[in-house]
C-alpha cells in the first residue's frame, strides 16, 4: 500500500488488526475493564452496554488480555439472534463440545462442561456479545444456566454485551430473574475530545511513526466529526492519511479532513 510508505507506517494505524496488548484503553475505558476484571475474579454477572462504535469489543479485548489463563476460560459468543436450542448449540460449537439434538441435551452438555471445568479450578466465562438481539426465550433461560447446586455455587459468569436497549430489556418484569444476578453493570460513553488526540497518537505509534501526522486543529475536527465514535473515527483518519498520501503531503491539517469529510460524504449519496 503507497499510502503506508508514504507516512513511513508498516500497517494500517486504524484498522482492526492489533495486539490485545497494544490495545489503546483510556483512564475512562480503563475503570470499565477493571470493574469487569474484578467481575470475574468475584465470579458475578456483569452487563456492558454502549452506543455503536463507541470501543465495547475493544473492552472486551483489554478484559481477555488481563485476566491470567491458568484460572479463567473466556468463550466469545456473537450470534444472538438465534431461538434457544440453537443459541446453545452454537455456544457448544463455541466451547469445542459436539451439538446434541435435543434442547435439554445441549444444555446439560453446556452445564456439565462449566462442572468440569470448575472440578479443574478454572472458571468460565461467556462473554454474550450483541446481547440487544438475543431472543427472549434465550433472556428468560440464562439465569438457569448460571445456577449450580441450588444456586449455591458461583461457577460460571456471564458477560452480555450490547446496546443501551439491552438494560431497558432486562428491565422488563420478565427478566427480573437474570437482571437480579447481574451485579455489575456498567455503561461506556464516546470518546472525549482529549482521548481521540491519545488514540491517534497510540494508533500511529504501533503502526511505526511518533511523529505529528494530524495537526492539533485536524485532530479536534476529527474528533467533532466522528462524534466520539472511534469505528467513524478510524475510517475517517483512514480515508485521510490515504487524501495526504494522494497529495505528497507532508502533514495532515484541518483542510484535509474537511475534504475528506466532504469526500465521505458524496461517496454515500451516491
Amino acid at each position: 500500500m503507497k499510502w503506508l510508505t508514504h507516512w513511513n507506517l508498516s500497517d494500517p494505524p486504524f484498522g482492526k488488526d492489533i495486539a490485545d496488548q497494544n490495545l489503546w484503553v483510556p483512564s475512562s475505558r480503563k475503570r470499565v475493564v477493571d470493574s469487569l476484571v474484578e467481575a470475574c475474579h468475584e465470579r458475578s454477572h456483569a452487563l456492558l452496554v454502549g452506543e455503536p462504535g463507541v470501543g465495547k469489543t475493544c473492552v472486551l479485548r483489554a478484559l481477555r488480555h488481563q485476566l491470567p489463563q491458568a484460572g479463567f476460560r473466556l468463550t466469545y459468543c456473537h450470534n444472538a439472534t438465534l431461538g434457544r436450542r440453537d443459541f446453545y448449540r452454537h455456544l457448544c460449537q463455541a466451547l469445542d463440545l459436539t451439538p446434541k439434538a435435543t434442547a435439554a441435551a445441549v444444555f446439560y452438555a453446556i452445564s456439565d462442561h462449566v462442572k468440569a471445568l470448575g472440578s479443574e479450578r478454572v472458571h468460565p466465562v461467556f462473554l454474550l456479545d450483541e446481547a440487544h438481539l438475543l431472543h427472549q426465550d434465550v433472556l428468560e433461560h440464562l439465569h438457569i444456566l448460571s445456577n449450580y447446586e441450588w444456586d449455591a455455587r458461583p461457577l460460571l459468569s456471564l458477560v452480555l454485551v450490547g446496546l443501551p436497549e439491552t438494560q431497558q430489556r432486562l428491565l422488563l418484569a420478565k427478566n427480573r430473574s437474570l437482571w437480579s444476578r447481574i451485579h455489575t453493570r456498567l455503561s461506556i460513553g464516546e470518546a472525549q475530545a482529549k482521548d481521540t488526540a491519545e488514540y491517534i497518537a497510540h494508533r500511529l505509534k504501533h503502526a511505526g511513526t511518533e511523529r505529528e501526522v494530524f495537526s492539533s486543529d485536524a485532530i479536534a475536527l476529527l474528533h467533532e466529526a466522528s462524534e466520539g465514535q472511534l469505528r467513524e473515527l478510524d475510517r475517517l483518519a483512514t480515508t485521510c492519511l490515504k487524501l495526504g498520501a494522494k497529495h505528497k503531503l507532508r502533514s495532515i491539517d484541518r483542510d484535509l479532513v474537511a475534504r475528506a469529510k466532504r469526500e465521505d460524504a458524496e461517496d454515500d449519496e451516491h
